[in-house]
């Protein structure tokens, strides 16, 4: 009996070593695949994949406000990320960008660009697919923004006070930290909680200030990009993290105190 069980136990063993290997989990923490290049202009900073050229598809286009008196190169790490994993970034070049005009601006000359044949961003900028974001006084911005008709969804990091988040139609997801003492997580979950006209999402970062995302954005690279990857490149394991019965970013305490989806989240 034990010489008839050898061949069945070495086909199970060979059967268990062939097996591919599980789908390791997309770290959006990291660097993406595309190596980046910085573009210095008059009203806005572009981060975008440097091989853009010759890039083989169109890239979602991020548009972005700063804080109070600061300008692109203090978020500058996080505008990198962003720009790894396939975004065109265009920050505003501005320390008072509240009214959004320089990103909206911003928009306007990537369109601009994307028909010039003579630029290298020619025919490379999904103007389908435009997201916003900012930190403080230009996460207020974002909310302004979004009531473009070419923004399709917002992720204001902190927002200040001054937006109206009513006009805003994509879906949004609003970033408070649990220290920041200078907009107070309460302030942020009155834009969730107005929010009640399209699908929003608020998540408190557990342990963060006002200033945790400046420099190297730490726990905000993570979600910030996932978000992107979800709603203008359609990932869907990016979209497992904010949606659904069990979503990642629910169920993930050590970097979440708080996490609240309205009922026109899916």
């Amino acid at each position: 009996m034990f010489r008839r069980l050898l061949p069945v136990a070495a086909l199970i063993a060979t059967m268990l070593t062939a097996a591919p290997p599980a789908h390791a989990a997309t770290n959006y923490g990291a660097a993406g695949p595309y190596a980046t290049a910085v573009e210095v202009g008059a009203v806005n900073t572009l981060y975008y994949p440097r091989d853009i050229a010759q890039s083989t598809r169109r890239h979602p286009v991020i548009v972005w406000g700063n804080g109070t008196f600061a300008f692109p190169v203090v978020y500058r790490d996080l505008m990198l990320q962003w720009a790894s994993h396939g975004f065109i970034v265009s920050a505003a070049n501005t320390p008072m960008s509240n009214l959004g005009i320089s990103m909206r601006a911003g928009i306007d000359a990537l369109a601009a660009r994307d028909a010039d044949p003579s630029s290298i961003f020619h025919g490379k900028v999904d103007l389908e697919h435009i997201g916003a974001s900012g930190h403080s006084q230009g996460g207020a911005a974002a909310i302004v923004v979004g009531d473009d008709a070419r923004v399709d969804t917002i992720l204001p990091i902190q927002p200040g006070p001054l937006a109206n988040i009513d006009a805003v139609d994509g879906p949004a997801f609003l970033m408070a930290g649990q220290y920041d003492s200078i907009v107070f997580p309460a302030l942020v979950k009155s834009f969730y909680n107005d929010a009640d006209h399209i699908p929003a999402i608020y998540g408190e970062v557990r342990r963060a200030d006002h200033f945790t995302v400046v420099g190297d954005p730490g726990p905000f690279a993570a979600p910030t990009t996932a978000w992107f990857r979800f709603q203008l490149m359609g990932d869907q394991e990016a979209r497992a993290l904010f949606y659904g019965p069990n979503c990642g970013i629910c169920t993930d305490t050590s970097t979440w105190s708080d996490v609240r989806r309205n009922a026109l989240v899916p």
